[in-house]
C-alpha cells in the first residue's frame, strides 16, 4: 500500500505539488491524471525517492520513507515516461542486473525467459540495449519493474512508444499485480485506458487534488449522467478548476 500524507514540493519558490493526499490500497489500480504541468510526474519522484520532497510523508507497506528508504525502495518499482537504461549492456544483462541490484536472484532464469517471451524481446536478449528502438527500450523499462519482487508499482506514461501488442500485455500485468494484491499507480494521459483500467481516479491541476474516486463518483462530482466518458468528467473539471483558480476562490 502508498498512502500519500500532506505532499509539497517546491522547485525554488515555484509550488509544484500542494498538500497533496492520496492512498493507493493493496490490490488496487489507481489513475494520476492531470493536464500538462499538474505536477504528476513530480509526484511519482517524490514517492519513490527520486526528488526530495519539501514537507509532508511518504508511507509504503507501513514504512516511512524518511526513516527506511531503503527497504521502502527495494518495495517499489518505477517505469519513467523516458527511460534510461544501461545501453552497454545486453538485454538480458539488463534485467539480471536489475535483480542483483534487489537481491532477488532466485529463479531469475525463468522471470527472465517469460518477461522477454511476454514483450517479444526474446530475440534481442543478447543485443546490446544501445540497439534497441525506443520502444523496446520503452518495454525493456517495464520488464525491469516486473523482474523483482516488487509491492508497489509506479508508472509515468507507460504506453506511449510501444506497440499494440506490447500495450496489451503491460495492462494484463498490471491486472495480474492487482489480483496479487499489489498496489499500481500509474500516470496517463490515455483516457480510455484509465476508464477501463483503473478502480479509482485522482485528478490534479497545478499540483492541487481537484477530484478523487471511481468513475460513479465523478460522474456525481462533475454533476453528469452516467453515460459520461472519463474524458467528459475530465474535462469538465478541469474547466471548473480553471474558472474556481481565476475568480480567486481558495480550494474547490
Amino acid at each position: 500500500m502508498i498512502a500519500v500524507e500532506e505532499l509539497v514540493k517546491y522547485y525554488g519558490t515555484n509550488l509544484a505539488v500542494d498538500r497533496l493526499s492520496f492512498t493507493v490500497n493493496d490490490g488496487e489500480i489507481v489513475g494520476l491524471l492531470g493536464p500538462n504541468g499538474a505536477g504528476k510526474t513530480t509526484v511519482l519522484r517524490c514517492v519513490t525517492g527520486i526528488v526530495q520532497k519539501s514537507s509532508g510523508r511518504i508511507i509504503v507497506d507501513g514504512l516511512d520513507m524518511a526513516t527506511d528508504e531503503q527497504e521502502v525502495k527495494r518495495r517499489l518499482a518505477f517505469v519513467p515516461e523516458t527511460p534510461s537504461p544501461f545501453e552497454l549492456l545486453t538485454v538480458q544483462e539488463h534485467l539480471r542486473f536489475i535483480a542483483m541490484a534487489y537481491g532477488t536472484t532466485d529463479g531469475l532464469d525463468e522471470r527472465t525467459d517469460e518477461l522477454l517471451a511476454r514483450f517479444e524481446l526474446a530475440e534481442k536478449r543478447k543485443e546490446l540495449v544501445l540497439s534497441l528502438s525506443k520502444g523496446m527500450k520503452q518495454k525493456l523499462a517495464i520488464a525491469c519493474a516486473f523482474v523483482h519482487n516488487a509491492t508497489n508499482f509506479l508508472f509515468d506514461e507507460p504506453l506511449i512508444g510501444v506497440d499494440p501488442k506490447g500495450m496489451r500485455t503491460l495492462k494484463d500485468m498490471m491486472l495480474e499485480a492487482r489480483g496479487d494484491g499489489r498496489a499500481v499507480l500509474i500516470s496517463t494521459h490515455m483516457l480510455d485506458t484509465a476508464e477501463h483500467l483503473c478502480d479509482r481516479i485522482l485528478i490534479l491541476q497545478k499540483g492541487v487534488k481537484l477530484a478523487e474516486g471511481r468513475l460513479d463518483e465523478l460522474h456525481l462530482r462533475a454533476r453528469m449522467g452516467e453515460d459520461a466518458t472519463l474524458e467528459d468528467v475530465f474535462l469538465t473539471l478541469t474547466e471548473e478548476g480553471k474558472s474556481v483558480e481565476s475568480a480567486g476562490v481558495p480550494g474547490l
